[in-house]
């Protein structure tokens, strides 16, 4: 095992309380007021304009989805939430963009990032996009559970809905940590987990928490970086302008597949913020499609 790896397993109890201790600025987490931690993790407030960014994009999804009608809402549990939208390009071998919605795990739906498969398709490519039930009306076990419930059905469904080709499975934010255990699942040649959360013990000592109700076992075990290094290739992607808590999760992450020595190159996106990371994911052409082509080859 390498030694970055080694020290994030070993770390003890105590440490794992006070959270991570990895890099900059965490070091100082357990100086940090209350109010510190949460404006660490408030991409809300970093980005005062988020509301009219996120408003927008809820607009050209219910467009996008209208347009597109023809596979959606296709139950893969038992939730309400659990479900895909599956938009199918025209050739079935193509590759697939599975896309994970964010929002802190308790925010959003899958129906408002439907235009994220737009510059799949307009690249040949086809699209999913998952749901899920969101905390605290399920718990962080049971997203994981679901995740991976979710990929079960697109294993066995996809085919018959026109998709048949490699599944690049993308998340952003909250989607991001998702995304990043949903690569274990067999299904998934090929992850790009956008401006993630890859440690959850700092989300445990902030007002997120209210929510989500993480215990040890989940701080443990759902966290990406102290889970068995994913050997596919994954594409870890930021912001430049995120917050820097955001950044070190994904410079952290990564630092960790790399000693490991698992294919993948750590993205930032030059002056992107939370919020706009993901926009080169929508345009045809756009740099983060042509990372997810890059995984495949």
């Amino acid at each position: 095992m390498d030694t970055a790896r080694a020290a994030v397993l070993v770390r003890s109890r105590t440490e794992r309380e006070a959270g991570p201790t990895m890099t900059e600025p965490i070091h100082r987490w357990g100086s940090l007021t209350s109010t510190e931690r949460d404006a660490a993790y408030d991409n809300l407030g970093a980005v005062p304009e988020a509301p009219q960014l996120n408003a927008a994009r809820v607009e050209a999804a219910a467009a996008f989805r209208a347009a597109h009608a023809g596979h959606l809402d296709l139950a893969y549990g038992p939730g309400l939430r659990e479900a895909w939208d599956l938009f199918p390009g025209a050739d079935p071998a193509a590759p697939c963009l599975a896309f994970i919605h964010g929002g802190y795990w308790q925010r959003n739906r899958r129906e408002d990032f439907a235009v994220m498969a737009e510059g799949a398709l307009a690249m040949g490519w086809s699209a999913a996009l998952m749901g899920y039930t969101l905390c605290p009306e399920a718990t962080m076990t049971q997203l994981a559970w679901q995740v991976h419930a979710a990929l079960d059905w697109l294993s066995d469904n996809a085919a018959a809905h026109g998709i048949g080709g490699p599944v690049v499975l993308a998340g952003h934010s909250a989607g991001g940590h998702l995304a990043a255990l949903g690569a274990e699942h067999p299904a998934v040649t090929a992850a790009m987990p956008i401006a993630g959360i890859f440690e959850l013990g700092p989300i445990r000592d902030t007002n997120l928490n209210t929510a989500l109700r993480l215990t040890d076992e989940e701080v443990v075990s759902l966290s990406p970086i102290r889970r068995p290094v994913v050997m596919k290739p994954m594409a870890v992607v930021y912001g430049a302008a995120e917050l820097p808590e955001l950044c070190r999760q994904s410079r952290d992450f990564h630092a960790v597949r790399a000693a490991a020595q698992a294919p993948g190159p750590l993205w930032p996106v030059p002056g992107a913020d939370h919020f706009r990371v993901i926009e080169a994911l929508r345009e045809p052409g756009g740099a983060l499609l042509r990372l997810a082509a890059d995984l495949l080859r």
